[in-house]
């Protein structure tokens, strides 16, 4: 078991608390292997009716993954992140398929990872101090943890605002688009996990009799503009959309995109067609492996990660420098079936 994630059986419900408050309970491979093993202890035990994901002490639900160990593995050779992604991905495709009710308790941050182990969850759980976003491009990688399957089946041209942007939704928002099952105020939200701690059992009833109306949803005034700005899957045609608008709110958006990397804004764009297609998630895993075990060895990723946690100047400089340097066969390449034995594949579990 990692210290950085506190796994116990209470009252027939199998816990995992994330536990690393520090960096905002972000995800390591040791935090993904224990998380792996006790699920797949938890199929066949019958004393664990129900499972529970939720975060011990700070602000932040998971505000992502281990980047910094990412950009120093992808400067070498690229197998200590390889080894994460796959694990990570393991546990992103068994919470997906998992056999028994999983609730997810999304108070506060939710990123990246974060996403990654909430959104594959039955039951998931907002408040208003929730804050879900996928801000990948802004560091050079884009929306993995099976971001793509999500994003994509989002409203109208919400996922691919979401995914270039880095935007965030709030608690009301997660709920309007279904993201999230619930919303429950952060201040009743331990009083919600202590009843279901002591039933044990399927949590729609006593999520109920603490859920809440959230409040009306940001997202809804800015749905008709993100449909007509971020329309096309070209990004060159997104850009000029905004251009040529020039009111407020694309203005913000085009000095939003100015930041990200033009390479994985493509890919993503790319990404995102792509998994629409898919109707199997293991698809969309596998798909999503190819790209990070690529992107984590990309000078954007590890020009990113200078620019954000080393240097901290915030001011990265991407290769290329401008989106039309970008190209298909560029981009492409990060979606070529990896070498034979080398693909992504999920952890299959006697039951």
């Amino acid at each position: 078991m990692s210290g950085d994630v506190i796994i116990e059986v209470q009252g027939g419900v199998g816990r995992l608390r994330l536990n690393r408050s520090k960096a905002l309970h972000a995800l390591n491979l040791s935090m993904c292997r224990a998380m792996l093993d006790a699920l797949a202890a938890w199929i066949n035990d019958p004393a664990v009716g129900l499972v529970m994901i939720d975060h011990a002490e700070g602000r932040g639900f998971c505000a992502g993954g281990d980047i910094r160990m990412l950009a120093e593995s992808g400067a070498a050779d690229g197998k200590e992140a390889a080894a994460f992604f796959h694990t990570e991905y393991q546990l992103n495709h068994l919470l997906f398929t998992y056999p028994k009710p999983v609730i997810a308790f999304m108070d506060g941050i939710t990123m990246g990872g974060g996403v990654g182990i909430s959104l594959p969850c039955r039951y998931r759980v907002a408040t208003e101090r929730t804050r879900l976003a996928m801000p990948e491009s802004g560091i050079g990688l884009f929306p993995d943890v099976g971001g793509g399957w999500y994003l994509s089946r989002l409203p109208g041209r919400i996922g691919a605002w979401l995914a270039l942007t880095g935007a965030s939704l709030n608690g009301a928002d997660c709920v309007a688009l279904k993201v999230a099952t619930h919303y429950i105020l952060s201040g009743k939200v331990e009083e919600a996990k202590a009843a279901l701690l002591s039933s044990g059992r399927e949590p729609q009833d006593s999520l109920a009799a603490w859920t809440v109306e959230a409040a009306p949803p940001a997202i809804q005034a800015q749905q008709a503009d993100i449909n007509r700005l971020f329309a096309s899957d070209r990004y060159e045609d997104i850009l000029a959309a905004l251009r040529s608008d020039g009111g407020e709110w694309a203005t913000a958006q085009l000095a939003a995109l100015a930041k990200k990397s033009n390479l994985t804004c493509k890919i993503a764009l790319r990404q995102l067609i792509e998994a629409a297609r898919h109707s199997d998630f293991a698809d969309e895993m596998r798909m999503e492996y190819r790209i990070a075990t690529r992107i984590c060895r990309s000078a954007d990723f590890i020009e990113g990660v200078r620019a954000l946690l080393i240097d901290k100047d915030l001011d990265p400089k991407w290769t290329p420098a401008e989106p039309e340097g970008v190209t298909g066969s560029m981009v492409e390449e990060y979606f070529a079936p990896m070498p034979p034995g080398e693909e992504w594949q999920p952890l299959r579990i006697k039951r």
